[in-house]
């Protein structure tokens, strides 16, 4: 009997009863969360496949190009060369939050070896992480969004696609960035549906004809200085450089008018199967609620070695993470001039290399080898506070500026009401097989040790470690959580956001709450593994229902603190190591916390004789404007006036 059905199949590999029907959110048998996996296909041109049908049994077409994967369980068709047009995917597989990846194929005949590894013309290359939303729609198009959008959201969206245009030109992919179909947007995030084989080595300039017609209809914040940044492209005379460094300095402008608040809260937990907890984590109960770190920087450590070695990487990971970040903000607030995002990408990768290097000394010292040696993941967000003049010409202490570094497989996720965006990229042997193009993703995941980790902090020196450091633009309301695998494991984060982290947005629980849910949820989903979590409410639109709200040029700083459920302490052998001196060469800074400014309850008689000077200032400084403008005009008035109201002529007349 054919299945007429629209169905798809449940992940779990335990469920008696896998297939569902379409629509469902939850699987009718066991209750796991259904996958939805949407996929775009590329050169579809000579099927002509109808919306509905049946590819290979497995595939519905939804549209020509968009296909749902029904069995999202099972390893797609791969042949056993991969043909040439996948590369430029393979090579780029690192800026995953922006380009799709190849996902697998159709079209290919069964040959008795398996799949021929020959291409045809018939071929469909299918790619996944495409932007494309849960309903199996495409996200709008940015020239579809961009004349509603606000200034610092346009400009956020030029900055990225020039971040992406060198290593697209490298490939010879940049073709990609000069098709307004191809540039889809997710919210904030320029998201492409497929890479596009150069026809010739496009230019600097071509991208500034790409720009100019939507320049044109520009917010009015920032029409003119974008007109003159295109104009710049299109005769080219300036360089890439030069561009980039003219849009990060007018984003940082448009972003520094936007109200900030932050709230922020962690905690980390052994888990259902450990005795002992290896994660570390800051904020948590232990920090002093002066820490001038706080809610700007959050932490999670994930350790590696064992009760005697894990846990007191991760503790002197925070410990000197912490101490390191300080100082750089301490830098920050002392510069006279914009540092730039490659400015201060470099300079928190030198401060986890100087991290790295006090734990690999531990393990020097300790002389331990191999597996012994003691490492921890780390993936963190620091809040930087630059000094700028925004495009409202007054000067703000604050661009709503952020950057994320990671190294492992501790993540960061950016949450809104709308979508669920993780910000990192694992380092373990599946992303090495991709980068080095020998495997697809989902293909070497599947392989015993595809999980296992590449990098972390304190397994080699310094000079090899190669962290990711990415820059992020608050410019709408989200939560930014911080987790380790833990919690991510499973997919727990993607399947569950909207339960755990939608209530934190709509005012219903507070980050404390959320982030002692979540540990909940993974104790129940996963806890195989110690647990950690940090979430910052991250809020730009104001509180129009407080009493006061908060001005643009302050940022109102609000930190929150989950106590653990159990307070672990270190074993003996663990704080003898963590008890290391630090090198005494490591930054030293001011760590007095600044004083706040106590709040006192306006004087209403004060304010009435406030108001009245103003009144009455303000109707001098018009008529003082009027005589400098039009002084014949003035005189004339003031003579036309009945006797005795001469007064009312300013002194000056």
């Amino acid at each position: 009997m054919i299945e007429t059905r629209r169905i798809v199949y449940c992940t779990n590999p335990h469920c008696s009863d896998p297939i569902n029907t379409i629509g469902n959110r939850l699987c009718a048998n066991c209750f796991t969360p259904l996958v939805y996996r949407y996929l775009w296909a590329v050169n579809t041109t000579k099927n002509h496949l109808e919306a509905k049908e049946k590819n290979t049994s497995r595939y519905e077409v939804i549209s020509p190009q968009i296909w749902l994967d029904a069995q999202p369980n099972a390893i797609p068709d791969i042949p056993d060369k991969l043909p040439n047009k996948v590369i430029p995917y393979l090579r780029l597989h690192q800026h995953r939050l922006h380009l799709p990846h190849v996902y697998g194929f159709a079209g290919y005949e069964k040959q008795a070896g398996g799949l021929s590894p020959q291409e045809s013309d018939d071929d469909i290359l299918l790619l996944e992480n495409v932007p494309i939303n849960d309903k199996g729609r495409l996200y709008p198009a940015i020239t579809d969004l961009w004349e509603h959008s606000t200034a610092v959201r346009q400009v956020y969206w030029l900055w990225q696609i020039l971040e992406l245009w060198k290593p697209l030109s490298e490939l010879g992919v940049a073709d990609s960035l000069l098709v307004p179909e191809n540039l889809r947007v997710q919210g904030w995030c320029v998201r492409l549906l497929e890479l596009i084989e150069n026809t010739n080595p496009p230019s600097l300039q071509q991208l500034g004809e790409c720009w100019r017609p939507i320049v044109a209809i520009s917010n009015t914040k920032i029409n003119n200085s974008l007109k003159k940044i295109v104009k710049q492209m299109c005769s080219g005379a300036v360089d890439e450089m030069a561009i980039s460094t003219q849009l990060n300095q007018l984003l940082l402008s448009a972003a520094a008018e936007l109200p900030l608040t932050l709230k922020v809260s962690g905690i980390t937990d052994k888990g259902q199967q450990l005795i002992r907890n290896e994660d570390n984590c800051f904020p948590t109960i232990k920090d002093s609620q002066e820490d001038t770190l706080l809610p700007r920087v959050s932490i999670v450590c994930d350790g590696i070695g064992g009760h005697e070695g894990g846990e007191v990487a991760s503790s002197l990971a925070v410990q000197s993470v912490k101490l390191q970040i300080r100082a750089l903000l301490v830098e920050v607030a002392t510069s006279n001039e914009i540092l730039s995002p490659d400015l201060l990408k470099q300079q928190i990768e030198a401060s986890l290399r100087v991290v790295n290097n006090l734990i690999c000394n531990a393990n020097n010292q300790q002389k331990r080898q191999k597996r012994e040696r003691m490492a921890t993941t780390l993936v963190m967000s620091v809040q930087i506070p630059q000094s700028v003049q925004t495009t409202a010409n007054w000067r703000s202490e604050n661009a709503c500026e952020v950057y994320i570094a990671s190294i492992g497989d501790s993540r960061a996720y950016w949450i809104t009401r709308d979508y669920c965006q993780l910000l990192t990229v694992d380092d373990n042997l599946a992303m090495r097989e991709v980068l080095q193009c020998r495997s697809l993703y989902r293909q070497a995941l599947v392989n015993a040790d595809g999980t296992a980790l590449t990098q972390a902090l304190g397994t080699k020196e310094g000079e090899f470690l190669h962290p990711q450091v990415r820059r992020f633009i608050l410019e709408e309301d989200g939560i930014l959580l911080l987790c380790s695998d833990g919690l991510s494991d499973n997919n727990l984060v993607e399947n569950y956001w909207r339960d755990y982290a939608l209530p934190v947005l709509t005012g219903e629980v507070s980050p404390q709450e959320a982030a002692d849910s979540w540990i909940n949820l993974a104790n129940q989903r996963n806890g195989h593994d110690n647990i950690s979590i940090v979430i910052t409410h991250c809020r730009v639109i104001p509180d129009y229902s407080a009493i006061v709200t908060p001005k643009a040029s302050e940022i109102e700083v609000l930190h929150e603190v989950e106590t653990p459920q159990t307070q672990q302490e270190l074993a003996e052998s663990s704080q003898a190591l963590l008890d290391l001196q630090l090198p005494e060469d490591e930054p030293v800074t001011n760590t007095t916390p600044v004083p706040s400014k106590k709040k006192s309850k306006p004087n209403p008689i004060l304010l009435l004789l406030g108001l009245l000077l103003l009144i009455i200032g303000g109707t001098y400084l018009g008529l003082f404007a009027w005589w400098q403008i039009n002084p014949k005009s003035f005189n004339r008035i003031c003579q036309q006036l009945p006797q005795g109201s001469t007064g009312v002529c300013p002194p000056w007349q």
